[in-house]
């Protein structure tokens, strides 16, 4: 794949160039070097793929349960065939490691299968009776035009998120892939068009946020939005969206803790920690930002977590498929994680590990980063604030399920939390008492296809995966019907 990959506009099944015939290039984060380039599209390219999706929904809406599951689940079949390909894109735009990019494509084919079986689940119910001679039936229909907008750091499967739901419920959809990522995203849209699915059932339009994304936020066609982004994007589409009152779905920002007890299985703990907090460069919005150690281990704890750390292997994840970590994806990452390190050690924090870029020649005209810790931390830092979406992690100490609690609690966020014990009755207690989404514990792979992913506090709104997810995508509908006795 030594060519530079082109990326049209995807409308009614067809790929065109954007309307005024602009491109931009995307860059390999690890080289500096070009690797595609894409159709700069604007506020008339999007109300075109918005026009053909609302063409599409009222044929497509009236499918079967049976149609969509068959569509998806060979789409699905699509996406596997193309694993290679479309990992090796996602590696090359991205810059994770191609064993991540591989297992990242995977998931966004059975995310597509599975929404293939939940289609054929969605049913309404006969509620009680007001009086004998009235009947409630209670429907759920397809909300319309949805508007998928997705991220940059898992851009294929967090595109799937949305897809796979909203077309097993019946919707259409214009999907918008981030700017610094669209290659592999829009392939895979492009892909389920390839299933059989009508012209305008799913569509591409690649731009800037401001122009393309502004229009599907607040074009009166789009009906839904769901958006995987920070807080303060979303918080934007919100107030954007709110003229219209349009539905929305919204993953955000976190500032996600992992709490280890003191009767944890260390090893295990410290090998998550790791993972969680550098997998991905720590461009993740479940990534570990902060560890809280019970004070009895923390001492074997942290001395075993910078050994860890230090092991970590980085380069190029298309040369170097197997090593540990990649790029950043652009340098505003480098200068937000250094940012927060400057703050943190002037504030009186102790740097562990890392802090600096690498210095080996061959990484430097990529965005590198060395994997880093911060201990001695206060809660004014920025470290402990903010969400980095960088590999910086600040650890700290605690004494009881009580003080876990308030420290865990202690941000604006809610997406999801870790912990590490083998005590019940501790599990039982901090779950209840955590104020996120998800609670996992002894695990650092918190989302499932077959379990809810919701949002709490400034982590957003709604629903992602699980039956759960589909339900984001129908509104219900009470049909009364009154007859002679």
């Amino acid at each position: 794949m030594d060519t530079v990959i082109d990326l049209n506009l995807f409308i009614a099944n067809e790929w065109r160039p954007a309307a005024t015939g602009q491109t931009f290039d995307i860059d390999n984060p690890a080289t500096g070097e070009v690797v595609g380039r894409a159709a700069l599209g604007d506020r008339a390219d999007a109300v075109a793929a918005l026009e053909a999706a609302s063409r599409a929904f009222p044929a497509w809406s009236k499918t079967t349960g049976d149609e969509r599951s068959r569509l998806l689940k060979k789409a699905g079949q699509i996406i596997y065939d193309r694993i290679e390909r479309l990992a090796r894109i996602i590696t090359l735009e991205q810059g994770k490691p191609l064993s991540d990019a591989l297992r990242e494509v995977e998931a966004a084919a059975e995310t597509l299968i599975y929404y293939g079986e939940e289609a054929r689940r969605i049913g309404g119910e006969i509620a009680p009776s007001k009086s004998k001679n009235a009947r409630s039936l209670v429907l759920r229909q397809p909300v319309g035009v949805v508007a998928a907008i997705s991220p940059w750091n898992y851009p294929m499967s967090l595109m799937a998120w949305k897809v796979g739901p909203a077309l097993a419920a019946g919707c259409t959809v214009v999907a918008k892939p981030t700017s610094e990522t669209p290659l592999a995203t829009g392939l895979f849209v492009a892909a389920c068009a390839e299933a059989g699915l009508p012209p305008g059932v799913v569509n591409v339009v690649t731009g800037p946020s401001a122009v393309v994304g502004e229009e599907l936020i607040t074009h009166p066609l789009t009906q839904m939005i769901a958006f995987t982004g920070s807080t303060e994007v979303g918080r934007h589409v919100m107030q954007a969206a709110a003229k219209s009152l349009k539905k929305l779905c919204l993953e955000l920002g976190g500032h996600t803790a992992l709490v280890v007890f003191k009767d944890a299985d260390l090893d295990r703990a410290v090998a998550d920690s790791v993972k969680r907090s550098f997998r991905n460069m720590g461009q993740i919005c479940n990534a570990v930002n902060r560890i809280y150690v019970e004070k009895a281990v923390a001492g074997p704890f942290v001395e075993r977590f910078v050994a860890a750390t230090q092991r970590l292997t980085m380069g190029d994840g298309l040369a170097q498929p197997d090593v540990d970590l990649g790029p950043m994806v652009n340098a505003e990452g480098i200068e937000r994680t250094e940012r927060q390190i400057k703050d943190a050690v002037a504030k009186g924090a102790t740097l562990l590990c890392g802090g600096r870029r690498p210095n080996r020649p061959e990484l430097a005209r990529g965005f590198f980063y060395e994997p880093t810790a911060v201990t001695n931390v206060q809660g004014d830092m920025a470290v402990m604030r903010e969400e980095t979406f960088g590999p910086l992690v600040a650890i700290d100490t605690f004494d009881g399920v009580d003080e876990a609690l308030q420290r865990a609690n202690s941000t604006d966020y809610g997406l999801v939390t870790y912990a590490y014990t083998n005590d019940i009755s501790t599990m039982w207690r901090f779950a209840e008492g955590m104020e996120s989404g998800t609670v996992a514990f002894n695990s650092v792979s918190p989302d499932s296809l077959y379990a809810p992913y919701p949002a709490w506090k400034q982590s957003g709104l709604g629903v992602e995966l699980g039956h759960f997810g589909i339900d984001e995508y129908l509104r219900v509908k009470h049909v009364l019907i009154e007859f002679k006795a």
